[in-house]
């Protein structure tokens, strides 16, 4: 929990510290890249962690992974330039690649199917409490203090993270000789690299049809059609094909990419919606999104006791038709409605979100043993950050594409619209994250109703 703690705060905390950053460093127009290489350096290590977990063990990869988130905050706090902070920013990236999927995965380790849900409702409320203690942190850190504290107060986090580890978690490691697939890694890495890098950027930085655009996709696919050859020819494949035949890991991780496409686009647009339709504060926009991440580990911590009599499947199937309904109360948003609607529609996506994510890790890892494990969590991981980033892509093209109809500009600045154009072209990102919950429905019966479990 301390180590997801570190991420979960780090998730939050800068947002509310980007304008005293501007004004100390300057690089206005380079600022997004603190999140979008963020999120690219944790995205592609992700499935390589998980893979030498299962080689060498899960403790010296989540130590790794602390260390160079701690490094990387430390290096953030020092920055003298926009460009060193970015730079600074993927190292930390890289740590946060590994802290989130050793967590889940040493859940796994540790706990029995029964027990697991309970434990990841603890470990899910970190993100619930990170989002209203981050925000709050940056803006006190940010006004009283120095922006570049937002970085150092993850130092004594980590330490004592990194403190209880070593003194408490033992795990028996079989030491045997393995054949690196280092083909395969620096496939996965820059081919998965660039397809993340193509999606965040696509419409932002360059045009999706233009040279730039074109030639950053099709080299991920290349690199990735590449990736699957080698996969298939290699001893021990950095990212085993099986993962991608087996129904249970096949629906897990549809419903996982399906979890990042409406976590990004409700965090990205309704405190927009909030600020520049309804007129709220900052402060205010970040509550209705703060209640999506408050309803998630309520559901996460209750879907044990559901899907241990009903299974994996109807549980995650009982969480859809909350993320449904949830949708369908963001789409009944108006200009006049009050901050309260939006936000209502927010926490029951997030109970519907709490009750999809945690039945369907645990059954991928459940599907699986100790020598797996970490690949499956790795890929499941994984199959959440491709999402964040479509739905970065998706959801921006058809705001953009909503407003560019209504003032015919070919790049409007959403941040400075006014309501009347903001509200409908808003809401069309809810019709289509209410898409994407009926396309979570079908992920989910990918599923077997059965699934059979080493535990």
């Amino acid at each position: 929990m301390l180590s997801v703690g570190l991420v979960a705060i780090d998730a939050t905390i800068l947002a509310t510290a980007v304008p005293s950053v501007v004004e100390d460093l300057g690089g206005f127009s380079q600022f997004p890249w603190l999140f979008s290489v963020y999120l690219l350096a944790q995205a592609i290590s992700v499935p390589l962690y998980g893979k030498f977990a299962d080689i060498v063990g899960r403790k010296p990869i989540m130590l790794i992974g602390i260390a160079l988130f701690l490094l990387g905050s430390v290096l953030c706090g020092a920055a003298w330039s926009m460009l060193s902070l970015i730079v600074f920013r993927a190292v930390q990236g890289l740590g946060a690649g590994a802290v989130l999927p050793m967590s889940m995965t040493i859940i796994g380790d540790l706990y029995t199917v029964s027990e697991r849900s309970k434990v990841q409702g603890y470990v899910a409320s970190v993100w619930g409490a990170s989002s209203v203690v981050g925000p709050t942190l940056g803006g006190v850190f940010s006004d009283y203090l120095s922006w570049r504290w937002i970085f150092f107060v993850n130092v004594p986090i980590g330490l004592a993270a990194s403190v209880m580890l070593v003194r408490r978690f033992r795990e028996d490691v079989t030491r045997r000789h393995h054949t690196i697939d280092y083909a395969g890694a620096l496939l996965l890495a820059v081919g998965g690299s660039l397809l993340i890098l193509g999606l965040l950027e696509g419409g932002v930085e360059w045009a999706w049809d233009s040279a730039t655009g074109v030639t950053v996709l099709a080299a991920a696919v290349v690199l990735l059609l590449a990736f699957v050859l080698v996969e298939r020819r290699a001893a021990e494949p950095i990212l085993p094909l099986w993962v991608f035949q087996r129904r249970v890991l096949v629906g897990a991780n549809a419903s996982s990419l399906v979890v990042g496409v409406l976590l990004i686009g409700l965090t990205s647009y309704v405190p927009l919606y909030a600020q520049g339709v309804l007129g709220t504060n900052a402060l205010v926009a970040g509550f209705a999104v703060a209640a999506m991440t408050l309803g998630w580990p309520v559901s996460a911590a209750l879907a044990g006791r559901f899907y241990l009599r009903i299974g994996f499947r109807d549980t995650a199937f009982m969480g859809s038709a909350f993320v449904v309904v949830g949708a369908a109360v963001l789409l009944l948003v108006g200009q006049d409605s009050s901050i309260w609607h939006l936000a209502a529609g927010c926490f029951v996506v997030g109970i519907g979100l709490g009750f999809i994510a945690s039945p369907v890790l645990v059954a991928a890892q459940s599907s699986v043993d100790w020598t797996t494990r970490g690949v499956v969590t790795g890929t499941n991981m994984f199959g959440r950050s491709v999402g964040s980033a479509l739905g970065i892509a998706v959801f921006g093209a058809i705001a953009n594409a909503a407003v560019s109809a209504r003032v015919g500009g070919s790049h409007p600045d959403l941040e400075h619209l006014a309501g009347s154009v903001l509200a409908p072209s808003i809401h069309e990102v809810y019709v289509g994250a209410a898409v994407a919950a009926v396309v979570m429905i079908a992920a989910i019966a990918i599923i077997p109703r059965h699934v059979d479990t080493t535990d």
